[in-house]
């Protein structure tokens, strides 16, 4: 006879041992391509991606770097679009392309019996595109849709004007694009983009899956020669000042919004500060988790929105620091009003020890699952490989949580959430 569950009563706890964590083994193609190996898969299967320099950082022209990584697989000297599909779908593989703020990236999905057939087209795919001036048209025509349909959005608005407030109209992060922009863009562009940052001297490789040394080989084989990229073809540097508004309140009026859209917060500093580990349990507690406060206030509590969140974000040249959340009209002014409240209770006043114990539980938790698989195992090295970081990072990240304290999450909250310093920007009506 089977045992009947108690569901009264929780399952016994226990805290996490050390976390170890699988690393890459990195070694250099034959023209110098660091290839870093993730090799801890059970299928046979595999995933290879290709990371260059190529993000909007270093875009002179809007829409440069998002349409030239979209457009690598539109055709080649030697295939037309439908046959570079063709050649991977016929393996059952899967080409995606990624553009974002620094880098870009393509990446193959594939069983390692194809590998062989899928990496020739890959190959021609990442050395040899042609950039079709209709199938540009046709990308620029979709974009443009879309882009006028998000403007309609208090959502997009709010996230895109909040760019420029907090690092200015010039720096390079900073979202400008106008309708104007898709007239603008020509097949030149992409053409001069992909020549300055598509070479092996700006890439980076990581596999991962069921690795075996056939495949490094068959990697080699077709990205390991000298003639990948143009000689001599140096990048302009790019740089930028940060130039926050010194406005801190604004508003956006939009008379057929049904909700509006909030965002407060600020520039701060990406993952290589040393108070980058301590300020993520200090987001945790405010709004990073689905019990945090501000989910607990604004949602459970006073029922003023479907969520709310904050968020840290990393880039390599700066970071930021946002809350952000849609709510009615009518409640806009104490939304923002209960906001700032939690904000002033984390300078004012200690994070209770059951609290912290649960939001270090939920972070040590969610970082093991975060590493858990070859391929999340790769997106937890890219992580620290673009910054430049040693294995140590996530050591000093799981330390920092078990140990940090409430005191110092009150000193961090004193130093960084200063209302005064917060931008806020609301999108639609405020009643």
């Amino acid at each position: 006879m089977s045992q009947v569950l108690d569901r009264k009563t929780a399952p016994e706890s226990h805290a996490l041992e050390k976390i170890l964590i699988a690393q890459a083994k990195t070694l250099k193609l034959d023209n110098g391509i660091p290839l870093s190996i993730i090799n801890a898969g059970t299928q046979d299967l595999v995933k290879i991606e290709f990371i260059f320099n190529a993000g909007v950082w270093y875009q002179p022209v809007s829409l440069q770097a998002s349409c030239t990584g979209s457009m690598l697989d539109e055709g080649t000297k030697t295939r037309k679009a439908a046959e570079i599909a063709d050649g991977i779908d016929y393996y059952g593989a899967y080409l995606e392309q990624e553009v974002d703020q620094d880098w870009a990236y393509i990446t193959l999905y594939t069983l390692n019996k194809h590998l062989a057939s899928v990496l020739p087209v890959l190959e021609d795919v990442l050395k040899n595109p042609v950039f079709p001036e209709n199938e540009l048209n046709i990308l620029l025509q979709n974009k443009r849709q879309t882009f006028l349909v998000d403007n309609e959005k208090v959502a997009h608005i709010a996230r895109t004007r909040f760019s420029a407030l907090i690092f200015g109209n010039e720096f390079p992060y900073t979202y400008r694009l106008k309708v104007e922009d898709f007239e603008l863009l020509k097949r030149d562009h992409l053409v001069d983009f992909f020549n300055a940052y598509y070479k092996s001297d700006q890439c980076k490789v990581v596999v991962s899956g069921k690795v075996d040394d056939s495949a490094v080989k068959l990697i080699n084989k077709h990205f390991g020669g000298n003639d990948w990229g143009i000689k001599n073809h140096k990048p302009d540097i790019v740089s930028g000042n940060i130039r926050s508004d010194a406005n801190n309140k604004h508003f956006i009026m939009r008379d057929d919004a049904v909700q509006s859209a909030i965002r407060i917060g600020r520039i701060l500093f990406n993952k290589l500060h040393p108070d980058y580990h301590a300020i993520k349990v200090l987001n945790t507690v405010l709004g990073g988790y689905f019990g945090s406060r501000l989910m607990a206030n604004i949602r459970e509590e006073k029922g003023y929105t479907y969520g709310i969140g904050s968020r840290i974000i990393s880039l390599r040249n700066a970071g930021y620091f946002f809350i952000s959340t849609e709510v009615g009209a009518d409640v806009c002014k104490p939304a923002i009003k209960e906001i700032y409240s939690e904000i002033k209770r984390l300078c004012d006043e200690l994070v209770p020890d059951d609290e912290l114990a649960l939001v270090k539980s939920y972070m040590l938790g969610d970082f093991v699952r975060s590493v858990d698989g070859p391929f999340a195992l790769a997106e937890k090295f890219k992580k620290i490989m673009l910054y430049n970081l040693g294995y140590d990072y996530y050591d000093t990240f799981v330390d920092t949580i078990r140990n940090v304290t409430s005191q110092q999450l009150r000193d961090l909250a004193g130093k960084y959430l200063i209302e005064n310093q917060l931008h806020e920007l609301v999108v639609g009506k405020m009643q």
